[in-house]
């Protein structure tokens, strides 16, 4: 697992009337969670978009394993799962308070310049190596 947890605590309207989380939501926090990953390693969202790399979702996958409901604290743990210079794919695990595991998903990511999909290596090589660097760590 890479650094540090991120952290979500779950919204009384992300909750259906049977007080369980919508399973929409775990997409989301997965979103939120790559947002907080991607600012730990040092390149951030902002930071990427103003160096003209976008990093579009080319697929997100989710498996439900148990319900959660509101005000539950849910921990996301992240990790590079596979990295190719011209696609990633990233891993996330959640757990609740007890440390159970939640649900697992990924979702798998393409990275796009003003002229459409770039080769990460050549067009942002620190951040191209920070991605190995996880990928072999």
């Amino acid at each position: 697992a890479m650094g540090r947890r991120y952290r979500h605590i779950v919204q009384y309207y992300e909750t259906d009337k049977m007080g369980i989380t919508h399973h929409s939501n775990y997409i989301r926090w997965m979103e939120e969670a790559r947002v907080f990953f991607l600012d730990e390693i040092g390149w951030s969202y902002a930071k990427l978009e103003e160096s003209g790399i976008m990093s579009p979702v080319i697929a997100a996958e989710c498996k439900y394993k148990i319900s959660t409901g509101f005000a539950d604290e849910i921990f996301i743990e992240i990790r590079l799962l596979e990295y190719n210079g011209i696609k990633m794919k990233i891993g996330y695990t959640m757990y609740n308070a007890e440390d159970k595991i939640v649900s697992e998903g990924s979702t798998e990511h393409c990275f796009l310049g003003e002229q459409g999909p770039i080769a990460l290596k050549k067009r942002n090589p620190k951040f191209h190596q920070k991605l190995m660097s996880l990928l072999e760590g």
